[in-house]
């Protein structure tokens, strides 16, 4: 039977709308692949910073608490998420608005004399925290069999050449991608095999104890969590990447979701060994310790993944620390500053930088460093600058000469100095329990 016209015009029709439709699918699949292409174009400064807290320092701190205390202070990680991430959004405000770096701030609102004394300590206190993340990088090759000797010296030449040579677009993508190996620390958790409902109960259970031991793992969390080479890092990334006041909507995302990401972090290696060193009654006194430990518990992949990851955090923050230190340094004596500039448009940033790279790395290839001095030092100066930073920062981020319409709300102003005043009485607590161990101990 022949065709007819109306036939015709019908299947016409009916291919039309299956294309409609067809369009219609893929116009949001496009939309969001837009949005997120544009925010992964903006993902750095914030991601960054909250991922280099996690070092090695922090790992071992963190693994510890798994230990010692299970599931119990996972209810911590709540507040201490949003503190920080209030801290961290503050200062890359700042660095929007303003245009210049923390230290830049300090020097031009509280003087040089202040400028001067948080920059040495700053100094000092990122200079031993450095020795301490090539240490970390020497204890997680080493359990791939590769001595210290190698990588180290390897680890070190890499981020120099890395920093001084490339433009700041492409270390961003570098410190990122380093990023990643936190996700190891989750495929640890799951291969350790927890118990999810006791993990949910002591996450959304607040206790409280005054058990030496409890204290002073509360204590630790807090102290390496909030560091302030961290809200140092985080304006100085933002001032050199030319975020503006129109675009901080996106780097404000980018700030809370590094924060909630690095928090993530610390819960699955929490869990981790919550799952297995503690059932066991096991201690550890180092993240490679751990990392160790678990292969007998939760076999050979969850160790390997652990030390994967305290690798990938250390090479991040030894990176990081530096870089922090070169740009404060560089913003109180008032030198010019930025990853893409060459030593002769920048020699002090680029001299510090390679300086503490150089200098950490030729410490920690020391046999039998007594690397828990060197981090008693930094903890107890970290801990005395953190109050001095964290109220510079309120009163820099309330300046309304300064931030004009883009100061702290109220409501803000209230998580913001409870955040201050909470997190000073405990880096002051963390201090007496740093010099006197004993202090909160049984």
């Amino acid at each position: 039977m022949a065709e007819t016209q109306a036939d015709k015009d019908a299947a016409k029709a009916k291919h039309r709308r299956f294309l409609r439709r067809g369009a219609a699918g893929v116009k949001p699949a496009v939309a969001f692949r837009r949005r997120l292409v544009t925010y992964l174009a903006i993902l750095g400064p914030g991601m960054i910073a909250a991922s280099a807290g996690n070092d090695a320092g922090g790992i071992a701190t963190f693994a510890s608490v798994g230990a010692e205390q299970g599931y119990r202070l996972l209810w911590i990680l709540i507040p201490i998420t949003i503190s920080l991430g209030l801290v961290q959004e503050m200062c890359a405000r700042m660095g929007a608005v303003t245009g210049k770096g923390l230290a830049d701030l300090i020097r031009e609102r509280f003087g040089v004399r202040w400028t001067a004394f948080v920059m040495l300590a700053l100094l000092i206190a990122n200079g031993g925290v450095t020795v301490s993340e090539f240490v970390g990088i020497a204890a997680a090759t080493e359990l791939f069999g590769v001595p210290r000797f190698v990588s180290v010296p390897l680890s070190a030449m890499a981020i120099w050449w890395l920093v001084v040579k490339s433009s700041y677009q492409r270390v961003e993508r570098v410190f990122l991608l380093m990023s990643l190996v936190f996700l190891g620390y989750i495929g640890s958790a799951f291969l350790a095999k927890p118990d999810w409902s006791e993990v949910a109960v002591g996450l959304v259970t607040p206790s409280f104890s005054f058990e030496p031991a409890y204290l002073f793992m509360i204590v630790a969390v807090v102290g390496t969590t909030i560091s302030p080479y961290m809200q140092v890092y985080v304006q100085s990334s933002v001032v050199d990447k030319g975020v503006t006041p129109e675009d901080y909507g996106r780097t404000r995302a980018d700030v809370w979701v590094g924060t909630i990401l690095a928090a993530l972090v610390v819960f699955f290696i929490v869990v981790s060994t919550g799952a297995t060193l503690h059932k066991y009654g096991l201690h550890v006194d180092s993240a490679a310790d751990a990392a160790r430990a678990l292969k007998p518990l939760a076999g050979d992949y969850a160790e390997k993944l652990f030390a994967i990851g305290l690798f990938g955090a250390s090479m991040l923050a030894a990176g990081v620390l530096p870089l922090a230190t070169a740009y404060s340094i560089s913003e109180a004596l008032g030198f010019e500053k930025g990853v893409s500039r060459s030593f002769r448009e920048a020699p002090i940033f680029i001299g510090v930088f390679t300086f503490l790279v150089a200098v950490g790395a030729a410490i920690a290839v020391i046999p039998n460093l007594p690397l828990i001095r060197v981090l008693l030092v930094t903890q107890v100066i970290n801990g005395l600058l953190l109050p001095i930073i964290l109220f510079a920062i309120l009163r820099l981020v309330n300046d309304r000469e300064l931030m004009g319409t883009h100061v702290n709300g109220p409501l803000y102003n209230i998580g913001a100095r409870l955040t201050a005043v909470i997190v000073t009485a405990l880096s002051l607590l963390f201090i007496l329990v740093t010099l006197f161990p004993n202090l909160l101990r049984k």
